[in-house]
């Protein structure tokens, strides 16, 4: 097997080339330059076989859910990418293998969201495969999306549609067996590859159109307690007007029952944010600019957490409310 070095120059320099602040990566640490008159965000996740994906993921949409579970983070605070850093710790039996899958599909993201590697660590590990990734984003000087700023009678919106990846994660594990492989396919995409929604995070901050944001990584009603905690005020949510996909929609057509597990299911990665009631026409015009769709499903109002609102107007009560990272 190639030594560390070898394996660095082979598959991580190439996602550094072109990228001064990297030094092609044969330094002790990148040397970055801020944007002169911005603010820098930077963010961090990581990810563990058998925990945050499927042992038999191929490293490709590994290497790539990361790098867009980052980025999303950065479209939460609506913050434009620079350039990141990762951390990898691998079997030496699998390491070549990994590298090589990881790469390329870095490479295919770096190429769609304009940011290239500054540098990172790689190690080996008799553990399943770790990995992890560090994000630096450009803000503009003294803005930012945060949690903590809606206000009562807020209204709450979320992007794209919810659930899917839930689903998408049921079917690979073999809970849920569609019999339209298109539908099958779509959920299993959503779950591999979530779209990080950097230029509506982006938007909405530049034009002034939101209050509050967060993605949602952890599932519909834990983000949303998040911003309800942060802001001091209570979310409700009506169940009725959550998006679905299509492929989402004829699952729980056949399967109504799991529809209850949606609203705390995670990976969605779609944006939440609170908008003032003056400024949903722009939000309804910026849906249509950006050929995404952005759905009004509630509203902030005084008091705490999140409260669900079924059809007939009563307050459900989920099991759990999203993904627990302890």
């Amino acid at each position: 097997m190639a030594d560390e070095f070898e394996l660095i120059r082979r598959y991580l320099a190439p996602l550094a080339a072109g990228n001064p602040a990297a030094l092609d990566l044969t330094d002790d640490a990148a040397i970055f330059q801020p944007p002169s008159g911005e603010d820098l965000a930077i963010a961090a996740d990581a990810m563990v076989a058998g925990i945050h994906f499927l042992p038999d993921d191929p490293p490709e949409s590994v290497g790539r859910k990361l790098l867009r579970v980052n980025l999303s983070d950065l479209a939460a605070m609506g913050a434009r990418p620079l350039g990141y850093l990762t951390t990898l710790a691998l079997p030496p039996a699998e390491a070549e293998r990994w590298l090589a899958g990881l790469a390329a599909g870095l490479a295919e993201d770096q190429r769609d969201f304009g940011l290239a590697l500054l540098g990172g660590d790689l190690t080996r590990s008799e553990a399943p495969p770790t990995i992890s990734l560090t994000i630096l984003g450009a803000l503009p000087r003294g803005r930012s999306l945060r949690r903590g700023a809606a206000r009562a009678g807020d209204r709450l919106f979320v992007s794209g549609s919810i659930g899917d990846a839930t689903l998408g994660l049921a079917v690979l594990q073999g809970a849920l067996a569609p019999a339209d492989s298109a539908a099958r396919d779509a959920l299993v995409r959503r779950y591999r590859l979530p779209e990080p929604r950097v230029a509506l995070g982006r938007a909405l901050l530049e034009r002034d159109l939101a209050r509050a944001a967060i993605d949602l990584s952890d599932g519909l009603l834990a983000d949303a307690g998040h911003v309800a905690a942060a802001s001091g005020l209570g979310l409700r949510i009506e169940q009725a007007r959550v998006p679905r996909s299509p492929a989402a929609a004829a699952l729980l057509a056949e399967q109504p029952d799991l529809a209850e597990r949606l609203p705390s299911g995670g990976d969605d990665y779609e944006l939440l944010f609170c908008v003032a009631p003056e400024r949903v026409p722009a939000v309804e015009a910026l849906s249509a600019e950006l050929g995404l769709a952005l759905t009004e499903i509630g509203a902030a109002e005084p008091g705490k957490g999140v409260t669900l609102i079924d059809a007939e107007g009563r307050a459900l009560r989920p099991g759990q409310s999203g993904w627990q990272h302890f």
